[in-house]
């Protein structure tokens, strides 16, 4: 296959391992961009190009440049509205991503900070450093249990169902809430599907692990936040802005829920900002899904699909774009800065 490979922000020793890499160049014939003018030398480019790997914009007038291309490749792993889908559709010019890498990761990582904020490991670890610790019952006033309890899952894609096979040994009854997946598709995937306002005021422990669309962002306002338990727990583990800060961080510095994030409004976070100083949050600096791990499998995942088209059968080990579904993205683009 003749491939134009231009993996930023991603760079090859993020994406490949080694075997994969050899792989890779030995397979098919790569050309790769090394910091010249890009127009110029997509314009070189592009006619031969059959499997493109890059994040860079992908207009009419790029597309009509390649008339050979069958595959586009988005190895930063968000479907950016930088891509003339439509084009791309009518030319049967497959749009991936490979998102799913992350899925296990991030639900290892959402899973441990549930369990810390039932149980305020992170409260107590601090106040041993302060010599402040409470120890036995007087340490667990405030505590529950994971096990047995009620877990509500905003967003049942690859997040939601990696975090949903790690629950079942706690014997959880788990809601789910996915307006673009049906009730029945739910069922069958073993959880109760309910509606947002039931999920958010049912359930002790709210995971959001949804992508950001057009018809969900800001969707945990304050109006949602109500809705919650006192001292119910939410897990932010997609995209910030599902989220409205000011109104999460109201909610938990008054006391009414505990909320642990890995994603923020701005990233990284500035030092003197007042997040940092919230009670009742538990943080971590957009890591959950941060794994050499997790992005090795990018390259795996990539060359799994390209012998598939390859062999013209369709990819599966990376997410395709879908006409009714990817103009409503709106995750925001890596950034390595």
């Amino acid at each position: 296959m003749r491939v134009l490979y231009d993996p930023e922000p991603r760079t090859t020793d993020d994406i490949f391992t080694p075997e994969d890499l050899k792989a890779f160049r030995s397979r098919n014939q790569v050309t790769e961009w090394q910091g010249e003018d890009r127009d110029a030398f997509y314009a070189a480019h592009l006619p031969r190009t059959e499997i493109l790997i890059s994040q860079q914009p992908m207009g009419a007038e790029r597309l009509a440049l390649a008339p050979a291309l069958r595959a586009i490749f988005n190895v930063e792993t968000n479907f950016l509205p930088n891509i003339d889908y439509e084009e791309c559709f009518r030319r049967g010019i497959h749009v991936l991503a490979p998102g799913a890498v992350f899925a296990a990761p991030v639900a290892e990582m959402a899973l441990g900070m549930a369990l810390s904020l039932a149980r305020n490991i992170h409260g107590q670890h601090a106040a041993f450093l302060r010599s402040e610790e409470k120890w036995l019952f007087e340490g667990n006033r405030e505590s529950e249990l994971l096990a047995g309890s009620t877990v509500g899952i905003i967003g049942f894609g690859d997040l939601g169902r990696a975090l949903h096979r790690l629950l079942a040994p706690f014997g959880c009854r788990v809601q789910a809430h996915d307006p673009w997946l049906p009730a029945g598709h739910l069922r069958r995937l073993g959880v109760e599907p309910v509606d947002f306002d039931t999920l958010m005021s049912g359930n002790r422990f709210v995971f959001v692990m949804a992508s950001i669309t057009t018809e969900n962002s800001g969707m945990i306002d304050a109006r949602a936040l109500s809705l919650m338990q006192p001292g119910a727990m939410l897990l932010l583990m997609s995209r910030a802005a599902a989220a409205d800060f000011p109104a999460l961080c109201a909610a938990a510095a008054a006391g009414r829920i505990r909320v642990a994030t890995d994603v923020f409004p701005v990233e990284p976070l500035p030092k003197d900002d007042p997040i940092r100083h919230t009670p009742n949050m538990l943080f971590s600096p957009h890591r959950a899904g941060a794994l050499s791990f997790a992005l090795r499998e990018i390259g795996t995942r990539v060359l799994e699909d390209m012998d598939l088209i390859a062999r013209n059968l369709p990819p599966v080990s990376c997410r395709r774009a879908e006409r009714e579904t990817v103009a409503m993205m709106r995750s925001k683009p890596v950034d390595r800065s």
